[in-house]
């Protein structure tokens, strides 16, 4: 499809827009375009594709472009991340530009540092190396670089994978089952889905694979007593309802109050009846202190840096620093405290994050075990494979783009043994 000279200058103005990165990059393109009612719905998703395309290279673009300038940005964006040739735009940029193009596209790839080539901030291209290697880093940044595919959960309280795919298949939409997930559906093509019969009902719920192989670490049963102890929109809260098959008690705890408010309307299509929804101020509410020593299950998706999540949120790279991950270590590990006292003897807690650093995860999680003698790690292969899951990343659950093809995600099982 031609690129039209209004399309253009709506992403360049949007570049401009969030490039400041004064807030998340959603929240800075809502602004955006609730701001330019005239621009329609086909030219919002492509100004999106664009400004995320541009979030994911912005300093191997940039290096390339000579500058920041947010015209030419949106110029190389067009021609290098989303596949409008220069003869095509040639009808809609001015004869500056169209030379510019020809000059851009004829320097071809420049050298560049390798963190510059690898799009990451020289701190987190360093930690990787000291963490992965230099082939896994490299590997892993230019997972990072592309855009993620669009993953699906079948609700199981309605419908089974196979039928859900048939259903999809019948309007048009081509869904494969996922690797790892047995409720997973994958979608590579951009498919809006907010107004499918399939979404509307409740059936298919949009969540990344990684996050719904979480769900079977904590493995719970029907007659449980369980916690989301950071729900957020409930993603995480809706799978372990439906593997609790609508049984049991399900308690969704959170501190924001519009996360649990969005909530509320995937929680009515999915048809569960025994998740409760709970705003509570802080890791040591009554509400927490009630249910002490109380619980089968627990579930701790702690807040992180998401840099797992690249992919889909590439400004999050760009919006923390090195001191930000020390900050949010010392939040998990007292958020993973405040929720291990909701577990009785026999039960477990599971400890999430979508990080990739150990200073988020197994930093965590062995600051835990030194401090909570009663507990022990768990075996999370061994957990995947009781639910015929067959994924070995060790006793830990540990999940990456360029290995699994879905977010990265590390996940730990904790025992309470008395």
């Amino acid at each position: 499809m031609t690129l039209r000279a209004n399309q253009l200058a709506g992403l360049a103005a949007a570049i401009a827009e969030v490039r400041s990165l004064t807030g998340p990059a959603d929240v800075l393109l809502y602004r955006f375009f609730r701001q330019r009612h005239a621009i329609g719905k086909a030219d919002r998703a492509l100004i999106t594709d664009g400004v995320y395309a541009y979030l994911r290279r912005r300093l191997s673009l940039e290096a390339q472009v000579g500058s920041a300038d947010p015209h030419r940005l949106a110029l190389a964006v067009a021609v290098r991340e989303l596949g409008h040739s220069i003869r095509e735009l040639g009808s809609v940029v001015s004869p500056t530009d169209a030379q510019w193009l020809a000059e851009f596209k004829a320097r071809g790839s420049i050298e560049l540092a390798p963190a510059v080539a690898a799009d990451l901030p020289d701190w987190l291209w360093a930690r990787l190396g000291e963490v992965l290697g230099d082939t896994e880093r490299s590997a892993l940044a230019r997972a990072w670089q592309a855009p993620a595919p669009l993953d699906l959960r079948v609700n199981s309280m309605k419908m089974t994978r196979d039928g859900a795919r048939a259903a999809l298949a019948s309007s048009g939409i081509d869904a494969t089952p996922t690797a790892y997930s047995p409720l997973g559906l994958r979608v590579a093509a951009r498919t809006a889905l907010a107004q499918h019969p399939l979404f509307t009902d409740g059936t298919i719920e949009i969540q990344d694979e990684g996050s719904q192989l979480v769900g079977y670490l904590v493995a719970p049963k029907r007659t449980d007593m369980v916690a989301d102890f950071c729900a957020g929109a409930g993603g995480k809260t809706l799978l372990l309802g439906a593997l609790m098959r609508s049984h049991g008690r399900l308690y969704a705890f959170d501190v924001v109050e519009k996360r649990l408010a969005n909530l509320k309307p995937r929680l009515a299509r999915s048809g569960l009846s025994n998740v409760h929804p709970q705003l509570i101020s802080s890791g040591r509410d009554a509400k927490i202190k009630r249910l002490a020593a109380k619980l089968d299950r627990v579930l701790v998706d702690a807040p992180c840096t998401g840099f797992g999540t690249l992919r889909r949120n590439p400004d999050l790279k760009w919006r923390h620093t090195a001191a930000a991950v020390t900050e949010l270590a010392q939040k998990q590990r007292t958020i993973v405290a405040n929720a291990a006292t909701l577990v009785k003897p026999g039960g477990r807690l599971v400890y999430a994050t979508c990080s990739v650093l150990p200073e988020e995860n197994d930093d965590v999680v062995a600051a835990f075990l030194a401090t909570h003698p009663g507990f022990a790690a768990g075996d999370a292969a061994a957990e995947l494979a009781r639910a015929g899951i067959a994924l070995d990343t060790g006793p830990f659950l540990r999940l990456y783009p360029h290995r699994h093809g879905c977010d990265g995600f590390f996940a730990a099982i904790l025992e309470r043994r008395e």
